[in-house]
């Protein structure tokens, strides 16, 4: 199949999975087109299947804001003219689905007919997409589409109860490369290099929104150091980076906490790791706890949103009510308190990131680009 991706080419949670995902796709013998403002962080164009075509918005006086939107869709379709691609595989609603449909209208008066699968990412939906500014233009774009996916059971429900959906939404949850995260045993970790041979490292890592509830992860650490020798990793950026280090020098622990900003070496940053703190006020899937499962760390967090259908509780971590700080401490520190109980919730916490392997997760959503597809193509003969 010749597929077009619409992500956003950041960091983020859903700029990774798109990119993954097209990457494996590619693998598997498909093209693959990403159209965005700027190359995805972790796309390497090293496939003949893989192609990568830049959003160009020019800028004009006029425009307060510079229409991205108008830009993109007329690029989806000079690219499906260009490229005779076959289907768009939006991620995120706002506004690549909006985009999306303006493109499948611009090219179906040209007599060229083009399925959309729009996937629902988590904030598209339950933060921004329910503003009163966007709401009618998503619930829109989203009945519009020809296939609508979401990551997790949590965030579909979220979308039935706050839109008026008339679309049947798949579930296919996010999914991580257990291949690549895994590190080979006997492959050097330089852990000391972070900390010494008695102390825990422990790991959070996000882009540092309200959100993430940073200061509840600082207080959590806090507790925890009290009790045993532990260093703290914060790896991302955002605009609660700086509080998070003052807050550190008011505990007096800024000696034990390394700030690392946003980095390409997690997998590096979690092969140190003992365990992983994610005490967020929601998550649509939890990517990042996933991400430390596949490399066999336990993990912290909260029982909100999307969480507990990766977080099983009592087995690879420990889920908590939000701002739990104290019943977050005292489950970290059953964990980690002694290296048999660790050792056991990291197998465990590997063993359920491997349910969510790619090789697992692919297969469904070529299922979907099939039936969508299929689809297209009875409605044009009917």
């Amino acid at each position: 199949m010749k597929i077009a991706i619409v992500c956003y080419p950041t960091f983020g949670g859903s700029g990774v999975v798109a990119t993954e995902l097209g990457l494996e796709l590619a693998q598997r013998g498909h093209e693959i087109h990403f159209i965005t403002y700027k190359q995805p962080v972790r796309l390497a164009l090293l496939n003949p299947n893989l192609h990568y075509h830049e959003v160009n918005v020019p800028e004009y006086p006029l425009f307060h804001y510079q229409p991205y939107e108008l830009a993109l869709s007329s690029k989806l379709v000079d690219m499906v003219k260009l490229h005779k691609i076959e289907l768009l595989h939006v991620h995120y609603a706002i506004p690549h689905a909006y985009a999306g449909y303006m493109a499948k209208q611009m090219l179906k008066a040209e007599g060229i007919y083009i399925p959309m699968v729009t996937t629902l990412h988590g904030t598209d939906i339950t933060l921004v997409g329910k503003h009163p500014f966007y709401k009618s233009a998503v619930t829109f774009s989203i009945n519009q589409s020809d296939v609508v996916t979401s990551v997790s059971q949590s965030l579909k429900d979220d979308t039935y109860k706050h839109f008026a959906i008339t679309k049947e939404i798949e579930v296919i949850p996010n999914f991580i490369e257990i291949n690549k995260a895994k590190v080979e045993e006997g492959t050097p970790c330089y852990r000391s290099l972070m900390a010494k041979n008695d102390e825990r490292i422990i790991t959070h890592i996000s882009n540092f929104r309200k959100v993430k509830r940073i200061p509840d992860v600082i207080k959590i650490f806090y507790k925890i150091q009290q009790q045993i020798p532990a260093k703290l990793m914060m790896v991302g950026e955002g605009p609660e980076k700086e509080n998070a280090e003052l807050l550190c020098e008011e505990l007096g622990i800024s000696n034990k906490v390394i700030f690392f900003g946003n980095s390409n070496e997690i997998d590096k940053i979690l092969c140190f790791t003992d365990l992983f703190l994610l005490p967020s006020e929601t998550e649509s899937f939890g990517l990042a706890a996933l991400e430390a499962m596949a490399c066999s760390v336990p993990v912290i967090s909260t029982n909100t949103g999307g969480l507990p259908e990766v977080n099983k509780d009592g087995f690879s971590g420990y889920l908590s009510n939000v701002g739990a700080i104290d019943a977050m401490a005292e489950n970290a520190l059953k964990i980690i308190q002694d290296d048999v109980t660790l050792s056991t919730f990291k197998k465990n916490a590997f063993a359920v990131a491997q349910q969510f392997d790619i090789i697992n997760i692919l297969p469904l959503y070529e299922a979907v680009y099939e039936k969508a597809i299929k689809n297209q193509f009875n409605s044009i003969s009917s």
